[in-house]
C-alpha cells in the first residue's frame, strides 16, 4: 500500500513563495509518474503539474507556467513543487499524486494514489 504525505503548505502573502514536498512510503515510486493537483474553495480539483519517472519530462497547467516548478528525488521517493510569485487565486488544498505508469498525465482519474492534501493560502 502506497502512502503519500504532503508538507510545506501555509499562509503567504501575494508575491511570496512556498515549497511543497511529498514523500511516498510503502514501495519505491521511481518508475512512476507523480504530480500535483489542487482544489480551490468551492471548485473542482484541477491539474497543477506532473513529472515523469526519472524526471525526463514535466507538464504544467497554463495558470502556473513560469511560476511553479515540479521536481523529484527518486532515491528519496519525494516530489517537490516550488511555487513562486504566488497569487490569491493559487489558494487551494494541494494534493500529491502518483500513478502506476511512468508518463505524467493531466487527468486526475489516471492517478492511482493520493495524499491527504495540504492547505496553501495566499493573502492579497
Amino acid at each position: 500500500q502506497v502512502q503519500l504525505v504532503e508538507s510545506g503548505g501555509g499562509l503567504v502573502q501575494a508575491g511570496g513563495s512556498l515549497r511543497l514536498s511529498c514523500t511516498a512510503s510503502g514501495r519505491s515510486l521511481s518508475a512512476s509518474a507523480m504530480g500535483w493537483f489542487r482544489q480551490p474553495p468551492g471548485k473542482e480539483r484541477e491539474f497543477v503539474a506532473g513529472v515523469s519517472w526519472g524526471g525526463f519530462s514535466t507538464s504544467y497547467a497554463d495558470s502556473v507556467k513560469g511560476r511553479f516548478t515540479i521536481s523529484r528525488n527518486s532515491p528519496k521517493n519525494t516530489v517537490y513543487l516550488q511555487m513562486n510569485s504566488l497569487k490569491p487565486e493559487d489558494t487551494a488544498v494541494y494534493y500529491c499524486t502518483a500513478r502506476s505508469t511512468g508518463r505524467e498525465s493531466t487527468i486526475a482519474n489516471d492517478y492511482d494514489y493520493w495524499g491527504q492534501g495540504t492547505q496553501v493560502t495566499v493573502s492579497s
